[in-house]
């Protein structure tokens, strides 16, 4: 992976389909086109056909890199494949009891979550091993016949197995799934301990599920992508984004399909992270606005935050995840009066069809996008991606319809829809730094996606950021943040162990095991032994406590194991305020990620203006009414491919790009570095 002459990148979103293209001479190409939910291989291949256009070699390309919603959507639609799970005797429920909890406490008539696999399709199976991995009851050749002939008379699309305590001893797990693998040759099987092994019967038990559920839709669509490269003629190998912020071949990626159900999101925040480190930055907040939802991210010491469980719908997943917030706040987010004659906004959303009124393909509810376009902060004298022109008349009828029902005018409307926007958005941006005791003023907003630079400047002065950077492109930024990342494996392995001397000597040998056997599968997928990087971390607790924390351990042996106590109290201390020197300390959970270095991309610089603004960087002047303002403005709008390094804009002003419209407002100037990024301040 040393000899590099394409790379290209894909990251399907729910309204837009970005893509990007590295050349060996420094060439850097861009499309943008509609995404097709319907089959999004299909927005795969236009995206892929522009690039072409636009001077791409598609047989000379070595890697290509795809973020992809295919697992989110299926998981919040509930369009996962036919599952049959296999469950210890007397633990067919576990799966509906849940984890005991009640999201509304006071509410006697609140709908059940829904069930990953019915009751019906829950099959017993006559097992059990001790909370020591002990042989209770064995598993008789005579169980397993039954077990599979139950599977037969059902007919399902995959098959789960989650025994109880198989993450001590998955030996049970592994004998049933190799007799219904001799049966079923073609059927997927998930085995718990595989996917998952950790304890806490539930989440184990649902990410089987999931994993079961997702593997025929990932590996459908995977072949469709396949396909659709062998057919264009391109060399290289595919390489699917995963939740925890690497990359993953895709002939694995269909395995632990329940790793991709943040993709698309993981993306953004590793190339918020990259970018931090070409500036030296390490305290950012990312803040991916596409046409569909809001995901923001806080960094903290340039590393973006991965959390080892996290919630898709109502369901927990056991698997490392970048930790972020995401809500339904996009500029497809559809504004509407609820019952009480209130504006609301989100989270339901236009999507990409029939999308936003504005984009003249039968939309017709007001969106986020439809009110900038009646303020006039989103011109529509310019075509957008894929040379899409907004209609103007078209948004002004969507919201003056909701106008009339709130008994305003079609302006205040649309600002209100911008406003409660923008509160959302702060709410959000709150979640992960006010709520967890960081002061935003010591973070460095990063602002993308196709509408995201059209509202963090009302953020950066309501929430007091440092700075905010509006990157190159940054309707296609995550699609770069693609190409930024490593391959990534992760393993698990719950122990339960106290942290005294006897122990560490036998953690430390399955730390040592395990990452050679992960250093030799990275080594199988093309990346040197150089290139090879190890973290190791363990979930500890006091004991008699019921959460953990994550400690980095200093090394895999018995020395890096040492000072975990201490590490452990010291973490506990800048968490909770307090800590137990003398308390005794439980390892829980043992960590290992291993990662891959991939090629990555030069850094591009533009050339230094030799002059003010030229007026040639004008494009045009608009009426505009900025948001909480009733005064309609004379705006210039400027061309962002004409700026170059050295530039500075005072607002109010406009900036458009293809990609994506940069809003600056009164007492803010926006400077452009020789990155090509671009930093908004206020004005002191």
């Amino acid at each position: 992976m040393t000899q590099v002459r394409w790379l290209v990148a894909v990251d399907i979103g729910g309204t837009f389909t970005d893509a990007v293209a590295f050349g060996p001479e420094g060439d850097f190409l861009v499309a943008k086109v509609l995404s097709t939910p319907q089959d999004p291989a299909i927005a795969f291949a236009n995206a892929l056909t522009e690039l072409v256009a636009s001077g791409l070699q598609l047989g000379a390309t070595d890697l290509i890199f795809h973020g992809t919603t295919i697992a989110t959507n299926a998981m919040l639609n509930e369009r996962l494949a036919r599952v049959v799970l296999l469950t210890t005797e007397g633990f067919r429920d576990v799966l509906s009891y849940r984890n005991g909890t009640r999201p509304k406490v006071y509410d006697l008539e609140q709908p059940r979550p829904s069930q990953l696999v019915p009751r019906r399709d829950r099959i017993e199976v006559h097992e059990r091993l001790s909370s020591r991995g002990e042989t209770v009851v064995p598993l008789s050749d005579d169980e397993i016949g039954r077990a599979v002939e139950a599977i037969a008379e059902r007919n399902p699309e995959a098959v789960a197995v989650s025994f109880l305590f198989s993450y001590l001893d998955d030996r049970h797990e592994r004998a049933i799934a190799k007799a219904i693998a001799s049966r079923f040759p073609d059927l997927p099987i998930t085995c718990s301990a595989a996917v998952a092994r950790e304890f806490r019967e539930y989440p184990r038990t649902a990410t089987a599920a999931v994993n079961a559920g997702l593997r025929p839709v990932v590996g459908e669509y995977l072949l469709r992508m396949q396909s659709q490269l062998e057919h264009l003629n391109v060399p290289g190998p595919l390489l699917i984004m995963q939740s925890n912020g690497g990359c993953v071949p895709a002939i694995r990626a269909n395995e632990e399909a329940h790793r991709l159900l943040l993709s698309g999101p993981a993306a953004g925040v590793a190339g918020t992270a990259a970018l931090g480190k070409e500036y030296g930055l390490d305290h950012l907040v990312s803040f991916d606005m596409g046409g569909t939802s809001l995901d923001v991210c806080l960094i903290q010491d340039g590393t973006p935050p991965v959390t080892s469980t996290q919630a898709v719908g109502s369901h927990a997943i056991l698997c490392p995840s970048v930790d972020m917030v995401t809500i339904g706040a996009g500029g497809g987010s559809i504004a509407e009066g609820d019952a009480a004659g209130r504006l609301a906004v989100g989270p339901r959303s236009a999507g990409a069809t029939p999308g936003p009124a504005a984009y003249g393909k039968g939309g017709e509810l007001p969106t986020v996008t439809d009110a900038h376009v009646v303020l006039g902060t989103l011109p529509t004298d310019f075509s957008l991606a894929s040379g899409l022109h907004l209609d103007a008349e078209a948004a002004h009828q969507a919201v003056t319809r909701l106008a009339e029902q709130l008994e305003l005018s079609p302006e205040e409307t649309a600002d209100g829809i911008v406003r409660v926007a923008v509160a959302h958005m702060s709410l959000a941006l709150r979640r992960v730094s006010v709520e967890r005791g960081l002061d935003p003023e010591g973070y460095t907003l990063v602002s993308f996606g196709g509408a995201g630079p059209l509202h963090s400047g009302l953020l950066l002065r309501e929430l007091g950021f440092r700075s905010l950077l509006v990157p190159r492109h940054p309707g296609l930024f995550a699609a770069s943040g693609l190409v930024s990342t490593n391959l990534r494996i992760d393993e698990s392995r719950t122990v339960l162990e106290m942290l005294h001397a006897a122990a560490l000597a036998e953690l430390a040998a399955w730390l040592t095991t395990m990452a050679r056997d992960m250093t030799e599968r990275l080594v199988g997928d093309g990346i040197a032994r150089r290139g090879v990087r190890i973290v190791a971390s363990a979930d500890c607790r006091f004991v008699g406590q019921g959460f953990e924390l994550n400690v980095p351990l200093a090394g895999l042996g018995v020395k890096g194991l040492a000072g975990t106590a201490k590490r452990f109290n010291e973490l506990h201390l800048r968490t909770y305020g307090h800590t137990d020197p003398d308390g005794q300390v439980e390892i829980v959970t043992l960590r290992l990620s291993a990662f891959g270095a991939l090629p990555g991309t030069p850094t591009t610089t533009i050339p230094r203006a030799r002059r003010a603004v030229p007026d040639v960087a004008v494009i045009a002047t608009t009426k505009a009414r900025l948001p909480g303002s009733k005064r309609v403005r004379l705006l210039r709008v400027y061309d962002r491919e004409k700026l170059r390094a050295g530039h500075r804009i005072e607002g109010p002003a406009i900036i458009h790009e293809v990609d994506a419209t940069t809003l600056v407002l009164d007492g803010q100037s926006a400077r452009v570095d020789t990155r090509a990024s671009m930093w908004i301040e206020e004005k002191q």
